[in-house]
């Protein structure tokens, strides 16, 4: 990939935007299964929305977005909601899961 400083045209820079984007979006997708995951290891649905723990993430992504330059509150906007959005499917995951499980037990009681 070239550096920023070092493209020649608006095309060559929007290129590398679309090249950067497409891997953003990858990334996000293999997040999901991690988060898809996590609802295993849940043992309710207040556990799967964890306030204290997106409360802390939400404050280590402000940290490294003024790391990296970047507005605090435009991260944490965007964390706020993809991880809401991530959260919503991973209850419904957690319920599916613990749905099925529970019709396994009421079978094997019968």
């Amino acid at each position: 990939m070239k550096p920023a400083a070092q493209c020649n045209s608006l095309d060559e820079v929007r290129a590398q935007v679309d090249r950067i984007d497409q891997q953003v979006i990858a990334l996000l997708s293999r997040r999901a299964e991690y988060v898809q995951a996590a609802a295993r290891f849940k043992s309710s649905e207040s556990a799967v929305a964890a306030p204290e723990r997106f409360a802390a993430m939400l404050q280590v992504r402000r940290a490294w977005a003024e790391r990296e330059g970047l507005s605090a509150d435009v991260v944490e906007k965007m964390y706020r909601d993809l991880v809401n959005y991530f959260i919503a499917r991973e209850k419904e995951h957690w319920q599916a899961s613990n749905t099925a499980g529970w019709m396994a037990r009421e079978i094997k009681r019968i």
